[in-house]
Protein backbone atom coordinates (compact mmCIF):
# COMPACT_ATOMS: atom_id res chain seq x y z
CA UNK A 1 0.00 0.00 0.00
CA UNK A 2 1.49 4.05 -0.80
CA UNK A 3 2.12 5.87 1.86
CA UNK A 4 -0.39 8.41 1.08
CA UNK A 5 -3.11 5.38 1.52
CA UNK A 6 -2.33 4.65 4.85
CA UNK A 7 -5.53 4.75 6.85
CA UNK A 8 -4.62 7.44 9.97
CA UNK A 9 -6.66 7.60 13.52
CA UNK A 10 -6.31 9.30 16.25
CA UNK A 11 -4.81 6.74 18.97
CA UNK A 12 -5.01 9.09 22.37
CA UNK A 13 -3.30 8.89 24.99
CA UNK A 14 -6.27 8.08 26.81
CA UNK A 15 -6.31 4.65 25.30
CA UNK A 16 -3.06 3.95 25.21
CA UNK A 17 -2.88 4.79 28.56
CA UNK A 18 -5.89 2.21 29.75
CA UNK A 19 -3.87 -0.40 28.23
CA UNK A 20 -0.96 -0.20 29.63
CA UNK A 21 -2.16 0.90 32.53
CA UNK A 22 -4.39 -2.94 32.58
CA UNK A 23 -0.95 -4.69 31.50
CA UNK A 24 0.73 -3.05 34.16
CA UNK A 25 -2.20 -4.71 36.45
CA UNK A 26 -1.62 -7.98 34.77
CA UNK A 27 1.88 -8.21 35.77
CA UNK A 28 1.66 -7.43 39.08
CA UNK A 29 -1.41 -10.46 39.67
CA UNK A 30 0.68 -12.13 37.79
CA UNK A 31 1.55 -16.24 39.14
CA UNK A 32 3.59 -17.14 36.49
CA UNK A 33 6.08 -16.13 33.70
CA UNK A 34 3.85 -17.03 31.40
CA UNK A 35 0.59 -14.81 32.56
CA UNK A 36 3.41 -11.57 32.49
CA UNK A 37 4.27 -12.65 28.74
CA UNK A 38 0.44 -12.86 28.00
CA UNK A 39 0.24 -9.21 29.42
CA UNK A 40 3.18 -7.92 27.31
CA UNK A 41 1.76 -9.15 24.04
CA UNK A 42 -1.53 -6.76 24.91
CA UNK A 43 1.19 -3.77 25.74
CA UNK A 44 2.67 -4.63 22.41
CA UNK A 45 -0.48 -4.02 20.56
CA UNK A 46 -1.31 -0.97 22.69
CA UNK A 47 1.79 0.02 21.85
CA UNK A 48 2.01 -0.74 18.35
CA UNK A 49 -1.60 1.52 17.40
CA UNK A 50 -0.32 4.65 19.39
CA UNK A 51 3.39 4.35 17.90
CA UNK A 52 1.97 4.36 14.14
CA UNK A 53 -0.72 6.69 14.78
CA UNK A 54 1.64 9.05 16.37
CA UNK A 55 4.42 8.72 13.25
CA UNK A 56 2.08 8.91 10.77
CA UNK A 57 0.47 12.23 11.93
CA UNK A 58 3.83 13.87 12.51
CA UNK A 59 5.30 12.72 8.84
CA UNK A 60 2.13 13.73 7.34
CA UNK A 61 2.62 17.42 9.54
CA UNK A 62 6.12 17.28 8.26
CA UNK A 63 5.67 17.35 4.70
CA UNK A 64 3.60 20.56 5.15
CA UNK A 65 3.64 22.26 8.77
CA UNK A 66 1.02 24.63 7.73
CA UNK A 67 -1.59 21.87 6.97
CA UNK A 68 -4.70 22.77 9.75
CA UNK A 69 -5.76 19.23 10.35
CA UNK A 70 -2.25 17.86 10.92
CA UNK A 71 -0.96 20.92 13.01
CA UNK A 72 -3.83 19.73 14.74
CA UNK A 73 -2.55 16.03 15.54
CA UNK A 74 0.91 17.40 15.97
CA UNK A 75 -0.01 19.29 18.49
CA UNK A 76 -2.37 16.55 20.16
CA UNK A 77 0.63 14.27 20.19
CA UNK A 78 2.71 16.98 21.80
CA UNK A 79 0.68 16.96 24.81
CA UNK A 80 -0.16 13.61 24.76
CA UNK A 81 3.12 11.95 24.14
CA UNK A 82 3.81 12.54 27.78
CA UNK A 83 0.91 11.21 29.31
CA UNK A 84 1.28 8.05 27.26
CA UNK A 85 5.37 7.79 28.39
CA UNK A 86 3.84 8.09 32.28
CA UNK A 87 1.66 4.89 31.54
CA UNK A 88 4.63 2.92 30.19
CA UNK A 89 6.34 3.80 32.64
CA UNK A 90 4.41 2.42 34.93
CA UNK A 91 4.13 -1.08 32.58
CA UNK A 92 7.86 -0.76 33.18
CA UNK A 93 8.11 -0.43 36.88
CA UNK A 94 5.55 -3.57 36.81
CA UNK A 95 8.03 -5.36 34.88
CA UNK A 96 11.02 -4.76 36.74
CA UNK A 97 9.19 -4.22 40.52
CA UNK A 98 8.37 -8.49 39.58
CA UNK A 99 9.20 -11.12 41.79
CA UNK A 100 9.48 -12.72 38.48
CA UNK A 101 11.71 -10.52 36.84
CA UNK A 102 14.56 -13.18 37.03
CA UNK A 103 12.55 -15.95 35.13
CA UNK A 104 11.80 -12.75 32.71
CA UNK A 105 14.88 -11.99 31.89
CA UNK A 106 15.85 -15.17 30.98
CA UNK A 107 12.62 -15.25 28.66
CA UNK A 108 12.68 -11.85 27.23
CA UNK A 109 16.14 -10.17 27.52
CA UNK A 110 18.72 -8.96 30.06
CA UNK A 111 19.54 -5.86 27.61
CA UNK A 112 15.21 -5.42 27.15
CA UNK A 113 15.14 -4.99 31.49
CA UNK A 114 18.40 -2.64 31.11
CA UNK A 115 16.47 -0.36 28.49
CA UNK A 116 13.71 -0.42 30.86
CA UNK A 117 15.53 0.57 34.11
CA UNK A 118 17.08 3.56 31.95
CA UNK A 119 13.52 4.62 31.30
CA UNK A 120 12.56 4.92 34.36
CA UNK A 121 15.86 6.95 34.97
CA UNK A 122 14.31 9.25 32.33
CA UNK A 123 11.09 10.25 33.64
CA UNK A 124 8.47 10.58 36.40
CA UNK A 125 4.46 11.89 36.47
CA UNK A 126 5.71 14.90 38.41
CA UNK A 127 7.51 16.58 35.14
CA UNK A 128 5.09 15.44 32.60
CA UNK A 129 3.59 19.53 32.27
CA UNK A 130 7.15 20.24 31.58
CA UNK A 131 7.70 17.99 28.83
CA UNK A 132 4.44 18.96 27.14
CA UNK A 133 5.74 22.80 27.63
CA UNK A 134 9.16 21.31 26.07
CA UNK A 135 7.30 19.88 22.83
CA UNK A 136 5.59 23.06 22.07
CA UNK A 137 8.44 24.82 22.06
CA UNK A 138 10.57 22.21 19.58
CA UNK A 139 7.54 22.73 17.69
CA UNK A 140 7.58 26.61 17.71
CA UNK A 141 10.98 26.39 16.93
CA UNK A 142 10.31 23.92 13.62
CA UNK A 143 7.71 26.07 12.17
CA UNK A 144 9.71 28.94 12.23
CA UNK A 145 12.21 27.12 10.58
CA UNK A 146 10.36 25.27 8.09
CA UNK A 147 8.32 28.96 7.03
CA UNK A 148 11.44 31.07 7.00
CA UNK A 149 12.10 32.02 3.22
CA UNK A 150 15.85 33.73 2.38
CA UNK A 151 15.45 35.88 -0.51
CA UNK A 152 18.79 35.23 -2.47
CA UNK A 153 19.04 37.52 -6.17
CA UNK A 154 15.53 38.16 -6.28
CA UNK A 155 14.07 34.75 -5.62
CA UNK A 156 12.34 33.43 -1.95
CA UNK A 157 13.88 30.21 -0.68
CA UNK A 158 13.37 27.80 1.40
CA UNK A 159 16.94 27.09 3.66
CA UNK A 160 17.28 23.26 2.01
CA UNK A 161 17.48 25.33 -1.54
CA UNK A 162 19.30 28.16 -0.36
CA UNK A 163 22.11 26.25 0.81
CA UNK A 164 23.01 24.46 -2.65
CA UNK A 165 24.63 27.74 -3.60
CA UNK A 166 26.79 27.33 -0.55
CA UNK A 167 28.40 24.82 -2.79
CA UNK A 168 29.11 27.00 -5.72
CA UNK A 169 32.62 26.89 -7.44
CA UNK A 170 32.29 30.98 -7.46
CA UNK A 171 33.59 32.66 -4.38
CA UNK A 172 31.55 35.47 -4.19
CA UNK A 173 28.30 33.51 -4.77
CA UNK A 174 29.04 31.39 -1.60
CA UNK A 175 29.95 34.49 0.32
CA UNK A 176 26.56 36.10 -0.47
CA UNK A 177 24.49 32.67 0.37
CA UNK A 178 25.57 32.49 3.82
CA UNK A 179 25.26 36.69 3.97
CA UNK A 180 21.70 35.69 3.16
CA UNK A 181 21.56 32.95 5.42
CA UNK A 182 23.06 34.95 8.78
CA UNK A 183 21.23 38.20 7.88
CA UNK A 184 17.98 36.12 7.41
CA UNK A 185 18.25 34.31 10.41
CA UNK A 186 19.22 37.60 12.24
CA UNK A 187 16.18 38.95 11.45
CA UNK A 188 14.72 36.04 13.57
CA UNK A 189 17.18 36.24 16.37
CA UNK A 190 14.78 37.89 19.34
CA UNK A 191 12.57 34.48 18.71
CA UNK A 192 15.85 32.06 18.64
CA UNK A 193 17.26 33.13 21.47
CA UNK A 194 13.89 33.24 23.49
CA UNK A 195 12.52 29.52 22.05
CA UNK A 196 16.33 28.28 23.18
CA UNK A 197 16.47 29.89 26.49
CA UNK A 198 13.11 28.47 27.24
CA UNK A 199 14.29 25.23 26.25
CA UNK A 200 17.37 25.19 28.21
CA UNK A 201 15.27 26.36 31.36
CA UNK A 202 12.13 23.76 30.98
CA UNK A 203 14.69 20.86 30.25
CA UNK A 204 16.97 22.11 33.50
CA UNK A 205 13.86 22.29 35.96
CA UNK A 206 12.68 18.77 34.69
CA UNK A 207 16.08 17.23 35.87
CA UNK A 208 15.99 19.41 39.21
CA UNK A 209 12.35 17.66 39.57
CA UNK A 210 14.06 14.47 39.77
CA UNK A 211 16.63 14.89 41.97
CA UNK A 212 19.43 15.08 39.08
CA UNK A 213 22.00 18.22 39.27
CA UNK A 214 21.25 19.66 35.82
CA UNK A 215 20.28 17.77 32.39
CA UNK A 216 22.67 16.35 31.21
CA UNK A 217 22.41 13.17 33.33
CA UNK A 218 18.27 13.15 32.50
CA UNK A 219 19.45 14.08 28.75
CA UNK A 220 21.94 10.71 28.75
CA UNK A 221 18.91 8.91 30.12
CA UNK A 222 16.20 10.05 27.51
CA UNK A 223 18.66 8.73 24.92
CA UNK A 224 18.05 5.72 25.96
CA UNK A 225 21.97 4.86 26.85
CA UNK A 226 23.36 1.40 27.54
CA UNK A 227 26.69 1.43 26.77
CA UNK A 228 28.72 4.35 27.50
CA UNK A 229 28.42 6.92 29.87
CA UNK A 230 29.38 10.98 30.40
CA UNK A 231 33.06 10.06 30.98
CA UNK A 232 33.38 7.92 28.66
CA UNK A 233 31.89 10.56 25.77
CA UNK A 234 34.04 12.75 27.34
CA UNK A 235 37.25 10.47 26.80
CA UNK A 236 35.92 10.73 23.35
CA UNK A 237 35.75 14.15 23.01
CA UNK A 238 39.68 14.19 24.01
CA UNK A 239 40.42 11.20 21.59
CA UNK A 240 38.58 13.69 18.90
CA UNK A 241 40.75 16.65 19.56
CA UNK A 242 43.67 14.79 20.14
CA UNK A 243 43.89 12.51 16.62
CA UNK A 244 40.83 13.86 14.50
CA UNK A 245 41.22 17.18 14.68
CA UNK A 246 44.54 17.82 13.76
CA UNK A 247 44.20 15.54 10.51
CA UNK A 248 41.11 17.10 9.47
CA UNK A 249 42.68 20.62 9.93
CA UNK A 250 45.93 19.50 7.74
CA UNK A 251 43.32 18.12 5.09
CA UNK A 252 41.36 21.04 4.75
CA UNK A 253 43.87 23.51 4.33
CA UNK A 254 45.94 21.80 2.13
CA UNK A 255 42.65 21.38 0.33
CA UNK A 256 41.52 25.09 0.50
CA UNK A 257 45.09 25.74 -1.16
CA UNK A 258 43.81 23.46 -3.91
CA UNK A 259 40.59 25.89 -4.43
CA UNK A 260 42.63 28.31 -4.17
CA UNK A 261 41.87 29.69 -0.98
CA UNK A 262 44.31 31.33 1.67
CA UNK A 263 41.75 32.67 4.27
CA UNK A 264 39.77 30.10 5.13
CA UNK A 265 36.01 30.96 5.70
CA UNK A 266 32.92 29.41 7.07
CA UNK A 267 31.45 30.31 3.47
CA UNK A 268 34.65 28.13 2.07
CA UNK A 269 33.52 24.49 3.95
CA UNK A 270 31.20 23.43 1.82
CA UNK A 271 33.52 22.94 -1.47
CA UNK A 272 35.96 20.69 -1.74
CA UNK A 273 36.50 20.05 -5.38
CA UNK A 274 38.05 22.73 -7.47
CA UNK A 275 35.69 23.47 -10.31
CA UNK A 276 32.90 22.97 -8.09
CA UNK A 277 31.39 19.48 -5.97
CA UNK A 278 30.69 17.27 -8.66
CA UNK A 279 26.14 17.10 -9.16
CA UNK A 280 24.75 13.76 -9.63
CA UNK A 281 21.89 12.75 -12.23
CA UNK A 282 18.63 14.34 -10.70
CA UNK A 283 15.86 13.41 -8.73
CA UNK A 284 14.66 10.68 -11.64
CA UNK A 285 18.17 9.15 -12.19
CA UNK A 286 18.93 9.51 -8.49
CA UNK A 287 16.03 6.86 -7.39
CA UNK A 288 16.93 4.63 -10.69
CA UNK A 289 20.48 4.24 -9.85
CA UNK A 290 19.53 3.62 -5.84
CA UNK A 291 16.83 0.75 -7.37
CA UNK A 292 20.37 -0.76 -9.48
CA UNK A 293 22.24 -0.58 -6.86
CA UNK A 294 20.94 -1.95 -3.93
CA UNK A 295 19.56 -5.44 -6.20
CA UNK A 296 23.42 -5.55 -7.31
CA UNK A 297 23.98 -5.67 -3.53
CA UNK A 298 21.84 -8.72 -2.62
CA UNK A 299 18.34 -10.03 -3.09
CA UNK A 300 17.44 -8.54 0.41
CA UNK A 301 18.36 -5.14 -0.57
CA UNK A 302 16.81 -5.65 -4.09
CA UNK A 303 13.66 -6.32 -2.50
CA UNK A 304 13.77 -3.66 0.19
CA UNK A 305 14.55 -0.86 -2.69
CA UNK A 306 11.29 -2.34 -4.82
CA UNK A 307 9.25 -2.04 -1.71
CA UNK A 308 10.24 1.33 -0.74
CA UNK A 309 9.80 2.51 -4.48
CA UNK A 310 6.18 0.71 -5.30
CA UNK A 311 4.73 2.02 -2.08
CA UNK A 312 6.33 6.09 -2.69
CA UNK A 313 7.89 5.84 0.86
CA UNK A 314 10.15 8.93 -0.13
CA UNK A 315 8.86 12.48 -0.31
CA UNK A 316 12.43 14.60 -1.60
CA UNK A 317 10.88 17.81 -3.10
CA UNK A 318 11.98 20.84 -1.21
CA UNK A 319 8.98 23.51 -0.71
CA UNK A 320 8.09 26.27 1.42
CA UNK A 321 6.62 24.96 4.99
CA UNK A 322 7.95 21.66 4.79
CA UNK A 323 10.20 20.47 7.81
CA UNK A 324 13.78 21.50 6.71
CA UNK A 325 15.87 18.33 7.79
CA UNK A 326 15.46 14.90 6.48
CA UNK A 327 14.55 11.92 8.64
CA UNK A 328 13.62 8.62 8.23
CA UNK A 329 10.46 7.05 10.05
CA UNK A 330 8.87 4.43 10.65
CA UNK A 331 4.90 2.92 10.66
CA UNK A 332 5.08 -0.43 12.69
CA UNK A 333 1.33 -1.11 12.02
CA UNK A 334 2.12 -1.47 8.59
CA UNK A 335 5.85 -2.68 8.97
CA UNK A 336 6.88 0.38 6.34
CA UNK A 337 9.73 2.71 6.74
CA UNK A 338 9.10 5.98 5.08
CA UNK A 339 11.99 8.72 4.38
CA UNK A 340 11.97 12.44 4.18
CA UNK A 341 14.41 14.93 2.43
CA UNK A 342 14.53 17.60 0.61
CA UNK A 343 16.31 17.48 -2.52
CA UNK A 344 18.28 20.72 -3.97
CA UNK A 345 20.51 19.24 -6.54
CA UNK A 346 23.37 19.12 -4.92
CA UNK A 347 25.67 15.58 -3.97
CA UNK A 348 23.53 15.92 -0.62
CA UNK A 349 20.71 14.55 -2.75
CA UNK A 350 22.43 10.95 -3.20
CA UNK A 351 22.63 10.63 0.77
CA UNK A 352 19.14 10.39 0.96
CA UNK A 353 19.06 7.35 -0.74
CA UNK A 354 22.38 5.76 1.27
CA UNK A 355 21.99 7.53 4.64
CA UNK A 356 17.99 7.70 4.76
CA UNK A 357 18.00 4.07 3.61
CA UNK A 358 20.69 2.57 5.50
CA UNK A 359 17.94 3.38 8.23
CA UNK A 360 14.71 2.37 6.04
CA UNK A 361 16.68 -1.00 5.10
CA UNK A 362 17.68 -1.63 8.83
CA UNK A 363 13.79 -1.14 9.56
CA UNK A 364 13.01 -3.60 6.61
CA UNK A 365 15.06 -5.74 8.19
CA UNK A 366 14.11 -5.87 12.21
CA UNK A 367 10.28 -5.64 11.39
CA UNK A 368 9.20 -9.45 13.11
CA UNK A 369 12.23 -8.93 16.01
CA UNK A 370 10.35 -9.50 19.24
CA UNK A 371 11.44 -6.67 20.38
CA UNK A 372 11.42 -4.41 17.67
CA UNK A 373 8.32 -1.84 19.13
CA UNK A 374 10.71 -1.92 22.61
CA UNK A 375 14.17 -1.94 21.71
CA UNK A 376 13.48 -0.55 17.99
CA UNK A 377 17.25 -1.01 16.52
CA UNK A 378 19.04 0.05 19.78
CA UNK A 379 20.21 3.31 20.08
CA UNK A 380 20.83 6.12 18.23
CA UNK A 381 24.59 5.44 17.81
CA UNK A 382 23.53 2.01 16.21
CA UNK A 383 20.76 3.48 14.20
CA UNK A 384 23.11 6.32 12.70
CA UNK A 385 26.05 3.00 11.98
CA UNK A 386 23.45 1.68 10.01
CA UNK A 387 23.16 4.89 7.70
CA UNK A 388 26.59 6.42 8.31
CA UNK A 389 27.94 2.94 6.94
CA UNK A 390 25.42 2.38 3.67
CA UNK A 391 26.74 5.64 2.52
CA UNK A 392 30.21 4.10 2.07
CA UNK A 393 28.83 0.64 1.11
CA UNK A 394 27.23 2.75 -2.37
CA UNK A 395 30.98 3.72 -3.01
CA UNK A 396 31.51 0.95 -5.74
CA UNK A 397 28.34 2.12 -7.42
CA UNK A 398 28.86 5.83 -7.21
CA UNK A 399 29.28 5.76 -11.03
CA UNK A 400 25.76 5.10 -11.59
CA UNK A 401 25.07 8.50 -9.57
CA UNK A 402 27.87 10.87 -11.00
CA UNK A 403 29.00 9.39 -14.54
CA UNK A 404 32.67 10.40 -14.42
CA UNK A 405 32.78 12.63 -11.37
CA UNK A 406 32.53 9.07 -9.14
CA UNK A 407 35.81 9.71 -8.13
CA UNK A 408 35.63 13.27 -7.23
CA UNK A 409 32.57 12.40 -5.33
CA UNK A 410 34.40 9.43 -3.31
CA UNK A 411 37.12 12.33 -2.53
CA UNK A 412 34.61 15.05 -1.47
CA UNK A 413 32.46 12.65 0.50
CA UNK A 414 35.35 10.86 2.51
CA UNK A 415 36.73 14.32 3.69
CA UNK A 416 33.10 15.82 4.17
CA UNK A 417 32.62 12.80 6.59
CA UNK A 418 35.89 12.62 8.00
CA UNK A 419 35.31 16.53 8.71
CA UNK A 420 31.86 15.99 10.60
CA UNK A 421 33.72 14.41 13.28
CA UNK A 422 35.07 17.53 15.28
CA UNK A 423 32.03 19.72 13.84
CA UNK A 424 29.46 16.72 15.51
CA UNK A 425 31.55 16.69 18.71
CA UNK A 426 31.93 20.18 18.92
CA UNK A 427 27.97 20.55 19.35
CA UNK A 428 28.69 17.91 21.99
CA UNK A 429 30.74 19.90 23.71
CA UNK A 430 28.49 22.79 23.38
CA UNK A 431 25.60 21.22 24.96
CA UNK A 432 27.50 19.96 27.86
CA UNK A 433 28.37 23.00 28.76
CA UNK A 434 25.46 24.87 28.52
CA UNK A 435 23.38 22.36 30.38
CA UNK A 436 25.80 22.80 33.06
CA UNK A 437 25.34 26.57 32.69
CA UNK A 438 22.02 26.91 31.89
CA UNK A 439 21.78 30.24 33.12
CA UNK A 440 24.30 31.47 31.01
CA UNK A 441 22.86 34.26 28.18
CA UNK A 442 22.45 34.26 24.67
CA UNK A 443 25.41 36.64 24.03
CA UNK A 444 27.34 34.01 26.69
CA UNK A 445 26.06 31.06 24.52
CA UNK A 446 27.15 32.80 21.87
CA UNK A 447 30.60 33.37 22.79
CA UNK A 448 31.01 29.61 24.08
CA UNK A 449 30.44 28.29 20.09
CA UNK A 450 33.28 30.75 18.93
CA UNK A 451 35.16 29.29 21.47
CA UNK A 452 34.70 25.72 20.40
CA UNK A 453 35.03 26.58 16.70
CA UNK A 454 38.68 27.73 17.59
CA UNK A 455 39.27 23.87 19.18
CA UNK A 456 37.72 21.79 17.11
CA UNK A 457 37.49 23.57 13.83
CA UNK A 458 40.62 26.07 13.84
CA UNK A 459 41.09 26.32 10.05
CA UNK A 460 37.87 28.40 9.71
CA UNK A 461 36.91 31.59 10.45
CA UNK A 462 33.31 33.59 10.59
CA UNK A 463 34.72 36.59 10.78
CA UNK A 464 33.10 39.28 8.29
CA UNK A 465 29.80 36.66 8.01
CA UNK A 466 26.39 38.83 8.92
CA UNK A 467 25.50 37.84 12.02
CA UNK A 468 27.10 34.42 12.11
CA UNK A 469 30.06 36.44 12.81
CA UNK A 470 28.69 36.08 16.67
CA UNK A 471 28.84 32.85 16.97
CA UNK A 472 25.15 31.93 16.07
CA UNK A 473 25.82 29.15 13.79
CA UNK A 474 24.55 26.40 16.39
CA UNK A 475 20.93 27.97 15.95
CA UNK A 476 20.19 25.96 12.41
CA UNK A 477 21.55 22.84 13.57
CA UNK A 478 17.85 21.08 14.60
CA UNK A 479 19.24 18.51 16.82
CA UNK A 480 20.39 21.32 19.35
CA UNK A 481 17.02 22.54 19.93
CA UNK A 482 15.11 19.35 19.47
CA UNK A 483 17.08 16.55 20.35
CA UNK A 484 19.65 17.50 23.39
CA UNK A 485 22.87 14.96 23.01
CA UNK A 486 21.79 12.90 20.04
CA UNK A 487 24.13 14.28 18.13
CA UNK A 488 27.21 12.64 19.45
CA UNK A 489 25.68 9.85 18.17
CA UNK A 490 26.64 10.31 14.62
CA UNK A 491 30.32 11.05 15.92
CA UNK A 492 30.69 7.61 17.52
CA UNK A 493 28.72 5.88 14.22
CA UNK A 494 30.82 8.15 11.89
CA UNK A 495 34.35 6.45 13.33
CA UNK A 496 32.25 2.78 12.89
CA UNK A 497 31.39 3.76 9.58
CA UNK A 498 35.30 4.60 8.31
CA UNK A 499 36.22 1.03 9.63
CA UNK A 500 33.65 -0.24 7.37
CA UNK A 501 34.60 1.61 4.84
CA UNK A 502 38.14 0.46 5.03
CA UNK A 503 37.26 -3.18 5.85
CA UNK A 504 35.46 -2.85 2.47
CA UNK A 505 38.02 -1.10 0.22
CA UNK A 506 40.38 -4.49 1.80
CA UNK A 507 37.26 -7.33 0.92
CA UNK A 508 34.26 -6.04 0.16
CA UNK A 509 32.23 -9.12 0.80
CA UNK A 510 33.24 -9.75 4.11
CA UNK A 511 32.89 -6.02 5.41
CA UNK A 512 28.57 -6.32 3.70
CA UNK A 513 28.11 -8.88 5.19
CA UNK A 514 29.13 -8.11 8.77
CA UNK A 515 27.10 -4.54 8.30
CA UNK A 516 24.26 -6.94 7.23
CA UNK A 517 24.50 -9.45 10.05
CA UNK A 518 24.98 -6.15 12.47
CA UNK A 519 21.89 -4.30 11.20
CA UNK A 520 20.22 -7.82 11.36
CA UNK A 521 20.29 -7.82 15.44
CA UNK A 522 17.56 -5.16 16.06
CA UNK A 523 18.48 -3.78 19.57
CA UNK A 524 19.20 -7.09 21.40
CA UNK A 525 22.88 -6.45 21.86
CA UNK A 526 24.26 -2.90 22.51
CA UNK A 527 26.93 -1.19 20.33
CA UNK A 528 29.66 -1.76 21.81
CA UNK A 529 29.08 -5.58 21.97
CA UNK A 530 28.26 -4.79 17.87
CA UNK A 531 31.38 -3.15 17.15
CA UNK A 532 33.20 -5.84 19.13
CA UNK A 533 31.12 -8.74 16.46
CA UNK A 534 32.03 -6.74 13.54
CA UNK A 535 35.75 -7.17 14.35
CA UNK A 536 36.06 -3.47 15.58
CA UNK A 537 37.48 -1.67 18.69
CA UNK A 538 35.52 0.58 20.82
CA UNK A 539 35.97 4.04 20.48
CA UNK A 540 35.98 5.17 23.90
CA UNK A 541 39.60 3.81 25.57
CA UNK A 542 42.40 6.60 25.49
CA UNK A 543 43.98 6.96 21.59
CA UNK A 544 41.71 4.93 19.91
CA UNK A 545 41.18 6.88 17.64
CA UNK A 546 44.57 7.48 16.44
CA UNK A 547 45.50 4.35 13.96
CA UNK A 548 42.04 5.19 12.90
CA UNK A 549 42.81 8.86 11.53
CA UNK A 550 46.11 7.45 10.08
CA UNK A 551 44.61 5.07 8.20
CA UNK A 552 42.00 7.68 7.01
CA UNK A 553 44.50 10.35 6.39
CA UNK A 554 46.32 8.05 3.89
CA UNK A 555 43.02 6.56 2.31
CA UNK A 556 41.92 10.66 1.57
CA UNK A 557 46.07 10.98 -0.06
CA UNK A 558 45.42 8.19 -2.08
CA UNK A 559 42.15 8.91 -3.92
CA UNK A 560 42.33 12.39 -3.90
CA UNK A 561 41.79 14.17 -7.49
Amino acid sequence: MKVSELEYRRVTAEEFSDAANAAAGRVKAAGSAADVLAAREGYLAALCDYTTASALSYMRYSINTADPFYLTEKNYYDEAGPIAQNASLSYAGALLDSPLRCELEKALSPVLFKSLEVQRKSMAPEIVPDMVEENKLVSEYSQLMAGMEFEFRGEKLPRPLLMKYAKSDDRDTRRECYAVLGGTLGAHAAELDRIYDSLVHVRDRMAKKMGYRNFVELGYYRMGRLCYDQAMVAQFRRNVKADVVPVVARLRTENARRLGVTDFHLYDNDVVIPGGDPAPCGKAGIFAAAREMYHAMGPETGAFIDMMLRNDAFDVDSRKNKWGGGYCTEFPKYRQPFILANFNGTAGDVDVVTHEAGHALNSYLISGNRFALELNCGGMETAETHSMSMEFFAWPYMARFFGENADKYRYMHALDAFSFIPYGTMVDDFQHRVYENPDLTPAGRDALWLELEAQYRPYLTMEGMPYLDRGTRWQYQMHIYETPFYYIDYCLAQTAAFRFLLASRANYGDAFARYMALSRQGGEQVWTDLLREAGFPSPFAPGALKGLAAEVEKMLRDIAV
